[in-house]
C-alpha cells in the first residue's frame, strides 16, 4: 500500500469517527431536547389550576351573548302569549250631563256650597264591556302560542349553532397546540443538526453549501414554529369569544377531548325524519301554524264585537236614582275586512314557502355535514394508522443513514420537509374530522344517539 493510500485511508476513518460522534451528539440532543419538553409539560400541567375539556367549552357556550339574546327574545315571545290571552278589559265610565245654577234641593246650587250628593248637578257612573265574537281570543293566543314555540325552537337552532361553532374553535385550538408541539420538536432539531454542520464543515468533512443549506432548513423550521405558536394564539382569542372564557394557556390545562372513531357504519342517505326534527325547520313549520291562525283572526273580524253596559244616574230634581242600559254594534257597511284578509293570506303563503326553503336548506346541509363527516372520518383513519406512523420512520432511517454517510443532504432535506408538511396536514386533518364528528353529532341530536366526544384517539 502506498502512502498516499494509506494517508487517504486515515482521513476516511478520522471522518467516519468524527461522523459517529456527530450522530451521537445529534441523539443526545434530541433526547435532551425531549426530556426537556416533558418536563416543561409536566411543570405547566402542575401549575394549570382549570381544565378546559369539550364539556366545559359546549356548556360555556349555552350562555354566550348570542344565545342570552335569543333566549331573551324567546322569553318575550312567552309574554306575548299571556297579553294575548285576556278578555278585553271593562270600562268604567263617571260623568256629570247637567250642573244647575239656581236654586234646588235644601236651596244649594249646583256649584254653591254644600254636600256634592244633595248639590243640583246630574252626575251619573257606568261600566260598559266588549264581548269578542268569532273565537278571536282563542285565535289570538293560538297565534302569539305558535310564535313562542318557533322562538323556542330557534333558541335551540341558536344553541346548536353556537356550540358547534365552539367546539370547532376548541378544537382549532388542539390541532394549533399539537402543530406547534411538533414544529418546536422539529425546528428544536433541525438546530441540532445545523449545529453538527457547522462543527462538521470546521473540520473540513462538509461542504460549505451542505452547512448553508442545513441552516436554512433549521431557520425555516423556527419560522414554522412562530406561525404555529399564532395560530394557538389566533385559536385561543376566538373560543374565548365563542365562549365568554378568559383563557390563559399559562394556567389553563387543555384537555385533549379528540373524539374517537365510530365503530358503526355511517349512513348514506339523510332521513326525512331528520329534516323535520331540526329546530330550524321546527320553527318555521311553527310559523305557518301562527300565520294561519292570524289568517283565522282576521276572517273572524267579520263577526262584530258587540259592546254592553250599564250605569247608574242621580239627579236631585228629578230622580235619586235612574237605571241606563247601552248596547253598540260597529256597522260595517260598505268594506269586509278584504285587506286585513288579503294581507293574512300573503303572510301565511309566505310562511309556507319560507318553511319549503327552510326544509331544502336542512336537507343539503345535513347531506353536506354527513359527506363531510365520512370524508374527514376516512382521512383521519388514513393519517393516524399509516400515514404519519411511515413519516415518522422514514425521517428516523433517514437522520440515521445520513448520520452514517450512508444519505446525502438532499434526500435528508427531502424526508425532513416530508416529515413535517405531513405532520401539519394530520394536525388539520384531525380537526376537520373532530368538527365535523361533533357538529353532525350537534345538529342531529335529537334524531339518533350521536358519537361520544368525550373519549380520546391515541395516535
Amino acid at each position: 500500500m502506498s502512502i498516499r493510500q494509506n494517508l487517504r485511508l486515515r482521513r476516511l476513518q478520522a471522518a467516519s469517527r468524527h461522523t459517529l460522534r456527530t450522530a451521537v451528539t445529534t441523539t443526545r440532543a434530541a433526547a435532551l431536547v425531549a426530556v426537556l419538553a416533558f418536563s416543561q409539560g409536566n411543570v405547566m400541567a402542575q401549575t394549570a389550576t382549570e381544565t378546559l375539556g369539550l364539556n366545559r367549552v359546549l356548556e360555556a357556550a349555552r350562555n354566550n351573548l348570542d344565545v342570552a339574546i335569543t333566549r331573551q327574545a324567546a322569553e318575550a315571545a312567552k309574554a306575548d302569549v299571556l297579553a294575548a290571552d285576556r278578555a278585553p278589559f271593562p270600562v268604567f265610565t263617571a260623568k256629570t250631563s247637567q250642573i244647575y245654577l239656581d236654586n234646588g234641593v235644601n236651596g244649594n246650587q249646583g256649584v254653591g256650597p254644600g254636600a256634592f250628593g244633595q248639590k243640583n248637578i246630574d252626575k251619573s257612573g257606568g261600566i260598559d264591556w266588549t264581548w269578542e265574537r268569532g273565537s278571536k281570543r282563542a285565535l289570538r293566543t293560538q297565534s302569539t302560542g305558535r310564535l313562542a314555540n318557533a322562538a323556542q325552537a330557534d333558541l335551540q337552532d341558536m344553541l346548536q349553532m353556537q356550540q358547534a361553532g365552539a367546539a370547532s374553535a376548541y378544537f382549532d385550538l388542539l390541532a394549533a397546540q399539537e402543530r406547534n408541539r411538533e414544529m418546536q420538536t422539529l425546528s428544536n432539531s433541525a438546530l441540532v443538526l445545523a449545529k453538527s454542520a457547522g462543527l462538521r464543515f470546521k473540520a473540513g468533512d462538509l461542504s460549505a453549501q451542505d452547512a448553508a443549506r442545513l441552516e436554512i432548513e433549521a431557520q425555516r423550521a423556527q419560522a414554522d414554529a412562530h406561525s404555529a405558536q399564532l395560530d394557538q394564539q389566533r385559536a385561543v382569542l376566538l373560543l374565548g369569544q365563542l365562549t365568554a372564557l378568559r383563557i390563559d394557556l399559562a394556567r389553563w390545562q387543555i384537555a385533549a377531548d379528540w373524539p374517537a372513531l365510530p365503530t358503526d357504519a355511517l349512513s348514506n342517505t339523510v332521513p326525512e325524519t331528520w329534516v323535520e326534527q331540526r329546530p330550524d325547520v321546527k320553527a318555521a313549520l311553527e310559523r305557518v301554524a301562527a300565520a294561519q291562525a292570524a289568517l283565522d283572526l282576521a276572517v273572524a273580524q267579520k263577526k262584530a264585537d258587540v259592546t254592553v253596559g250599564s250605569s247608574l244616574d242621580h239627579d236631585p230634581r228629578v230622580s235619586r236614582r235612574s237605571l241606563e242600559l247601552r248596547f253598540s254594534v260597529p256597522l260595517q257597511w260598505g268594506y269586509g275586512f278584504e285587506g286585513e284578509i288579503g294581507r293574512a293570506q300573503a303572510q301565511l303563503t309566505q310562511a309556507q314557502d319560507l318553511a319549503e326553503k327552510t326544509k331544502q336548506d336542512a336537507r343539503a346541509e345535513l347531506q353536506r355535514l354527513l359527506e363531510e363527516f365520512r370524508t374527514a372520518l376516512q382521512r383521519e383513519t388514513l393519517y393516524a394508522q399509516d400515514i404519519v406512523p411511515r413519516a415518522r420512520r422514514v425521517a428516523e432511517q433517514a437522520e440515521l443513514a445520513y448520520a452514517k454517510g450512508a444519505l446525502s443532504l438532499t434526500d435528508l432535506i427531502d424526508a425532513r420537509r416530508t416529515l413535517r408538511s405531513t405532520l401539519i396536514e394530520a394536525a388539520f386533518a384531525r380537526a376537520d374530522y373532530a368538527k365535523s364528528s361533533v357538529v353532525w353529532g350537534l345538529r342531529t341530536a335529537n334524531t339518533h344517539s350521536s358519537t361520544d366526544h368525550t373519549s380520546n384517539v391515541s395516535r
